[in-house]
């Protein structure tokens, strides 16, 4: 339904490769004692230690096993992970793939070796060699979670599943009567632009758009046309996710792009609230845990991303977070997740989801991403 996802990547890999020479550290080759410490930055919601709903823990078990204390801090956008990363002071990241290529050409991880991670076995084949973490085949880290940006609703302005991703992009009145202005909200993050992308892809064909990541001139003309019009809907440009809860619940919010977290979050306090994938499809992410290349906690790191890929811990940041585990096993693992859990999150999905990358000109076809970054600031501040 959508773009070849290993084509992709990996002439994004090839093109972002073509013009970095990579000489990559060699990776570990044994795990010795942890340090004692672990510095992680992280989606909200990806490490739990019980703070937020004592049910939900995987790092205190982690803890008291290897001995490493984990310190987590979190991030709202891929950019904001790897201005980060560029800072330093960080032993790992969960990246997305509009981010990871970027820190592997940007020399901020290192490869890692696999062989020293028993739990790469559990590993769902889907992700298994992934271009947007394995590069000149050398891996760069450990599959986490992945999952679709949804539409979320609220269920009393909607008493049926809204089917079009029109109901944030386009001005009109909503089920309930009233103008979808300032009822909507948008990411803030300029990889939102693919978003409107795909919504075009369906509503004008005639754009020719094949893969919302890789615009022509035409093409990203038309995307941010669509954007500019979208801004007088927005009510907020969201990045925060307890924000975004907070609007929903106290601001009249009724529709807009989210995550499985918020979801979750929303309904576990019986907020009126669902999520869907719309008739366009939708966008999403694959995440990875990566190695900083200066990392000082090399050992507690490794020990960390194995414990990451027990079937349990898996099943457990799914259940929080409303995304899919990076190991199959995971599904039926988790008392929290469930049974049928993974279906309700979208398992036999992945084929189906345009996948966050980090566009590229590509010899001048497409808009690279420094346009993106740009153009969006300019349309959230109105021009």
């Amino acid at each position: 339904m959508f773009v070849n996802k290993t084509a992709v990547f990996s002439s994004l890999a090839t093109a972002l490769l073509a013009s970095a020479s990579l000489q990559a550290a060699e990776p570990l080759k044994a795990v010795g004692a942890g340090e004692g410490q672990l510095d992680i930055v992280a989606w909200p919601g990806y490490i739990e230690r019980g703070e937020s709903d004592k049910n939900y823990d995987w790092v205190t078990g982690f803890e008291k096993e290897t001995g490493c204390k984990v310190s987590v801090k979190t991030a709202a956008t891929s950019d904001e992970m790897v201005s980060l990363m560029a800072k330093g002071g960080y032993d790992l990241v969960t990246a997305s793939g509009d981010a990871s290529l970027r820190l592997i050409v940007g020399k901020r991880v290192q490869p890692i070796n696999t062989a020293l991670i028993p739990n790469w076995k559990n590993l769902d084949p889907r992700l298994k060699d992934g271009p947007w973490y394995v590069v000149n085949k050398q891996v760069y880290g450990t599959p986490y979670q992945w999952g679709p940006n949804v539409l979320m609703y609220n269920t009393n302005v909607f008493k049926q599943a809204p089917t079009s991703w029109s109901v944030v992009f386009e001005p009109q009145n909503l089920p309930d009567g009233k103008p979808n202005k300032g009822r909507v909200q948008a990411y803030d993050g300029p990889i939102y632009i693919a978003d409107a992308a795909l919504y075009l892809k369906s509503a004008k064909p005639e754009l020719g758009i094949q893969n919302p990541y890789e615009l022509t001139e035409t093409q990203y003309k038309a995307v941010l046309d669509l954007l500019r019009q979208q801004q007088p809907l927005i009510h907020r440009y969201w990045h925060d996710a307890t924000v975004q809860m907070s609007d929903v619940k106290n601001e009249g919010v009724a529709a807009s792009s989210s995550w499985g977290y918020m979801v979750n979050g929303l309904k576990a306090e019986k907020q009126p609230v669902s999520s869907v994938i719309p008739k366009e499809g939708a966008t999403g992410w694959a995440d990875t845990t990566m190695l900083h290349a200066e990392a000082k906690h090399p050992n507690c790191a490794y020990k960390w991303m194995d414990w990451s890929l027990q079937p349990k811990v898996q099943g457990d940041v799914a259940a929080w977070f409303g995304s899919l585990p990076a190991v199959p096993a995971a599904c039926k693992a988790s008392e929290l997740l469930g049974a049928e859990g993974c279906a309700t999150n979208g398992f036999d999905q992945f084929d189906k989801i345009a996948f966050w990358k980090t566009p590229q000109a590509e010899g001048g076809k497409f808009v690279p991403y420094s346009r993106w970054t740009q153009d969006y600031i300019a349309i959230m501040g109105g021009r």
